[in-house]
């Protein structure tokens, strides 16, 4: 890298240090109903097939995806 580039580099990002970052307040409190066995089983049951459902049907039709060579 020149020295020009990298004194134009410098001098874009030299500015964005200067920028204050503000700060996230964030607070939590324990929740106010626990969650029932119905509503975990419903939840992890929506997680597991969102993410093996697009998995095993790529899997499934692997041999469609190939491309002749």
């Amino acid at each position: 890298m020149s020295v020009v580039t990298s004194l134009l580099l410098r001098g874009l990002t030299g500015s964005a240090r200067r920028l204050p970052v503000p700060r996230a307040k964030v607070h939590s409190m324990p929740p106010e109903e626990e969650l029932g066995i119905m509503e975990k089983a419903i939840g992890l049951t929506f997680c597991f097939v969102s993410l093996f459902l697009p998995a095993g049907w790529i899997l499934s039709h692997l041999e469609d995806y190939k491309r002749p060579e």
